[in-house]
């Protein structure tokens, strides 16, 4: 009987069923929050005329939804840290602190992709490239969005623009990667924002 138990317990563990803990020299995985590098500024009260701005969750390719933070070493090629995580996967998180920054502009009432609150505009993102490009160390985050505002009223497309940020690491680590994906988002937060105050 014993020796059945253990033939299991061995085949078990050799699949990778079961973990009888993780060797005392593997690093333990990091969790990293994406951020708005920008200084939360005091929110600017919505003018009582204020469009109602309709902001869908920023989607992403199959390969970037994911809470791993995604490197290259080689053009055309993507690899994910080993020990690095997201606390939220980047595009969702993206949506939060877009909805957050243009909150806090006070040019639109912000509204979320679902409800039945009535809007003027929608705007529509969807986060092409994120990753920290290793092809030189200690490289750079590259970020790229692609963004669409409609008209909901008029039922047109008013325009589309792409963003794109690469910021240098200040150390070749999965630390210096979140660091530098925080002010990539921050920078293409500002320029989304400029981008949305040339419609009037």
């Amino acid at each position: 009987m014993k020796t059945g138990l253990s033939l299991i317990a061995l085949v078990l563990a050799l699949s990778g069923c079961v973990n009888f803990g993780q060797s005392a020299n593997a690093p333990g995985v990091v969790y990293y929050v994406l951020n708005d590098a920008e200084p939360a500024a005091t929110p600017t009260p919505v003018p009582a005329d204020a469009l109602t701005l309709r902001v869908l969750d920023t989607t992403t390719g199959g390969f970037y939804d994911s809470d791993q933070l995604v490197f290259s070493r080689s053009a055309g090629t993507r690899g994910q840290y080993q020990f690095a995580r997201w606390t939220e996967r980047p595009g969702r998180r993206f949506t939060e602190l877009l909805r957050a920054r243009l909150d806090r502009l006070g040019r639109y009432r912000v509204a979320p992709a679902g409800g039945v609150v009535h809007s003027d505009l929608m705007l529509d993102t969807r986060l092409v490239e994120f990753y920290h490009d290793a092809t030189r160390e200690p490289g750079q985050v590259r970020l790229e969005l692609r963004a669409e505002l409609v008209d909901l009223k008029q039922r047109r497309l008013l325009g589309r623009h792409t963003f794109e940020q690469k910021v240098p690491l200040t150390t070749y680590d999965a630390a210096g990667a979140a660091q530098a994906s925080n002010l990539a988002v921050s920078r293409v937060l500002d320029d989304v924002s400029a981008w949305l105050a040339t419609f009037k």
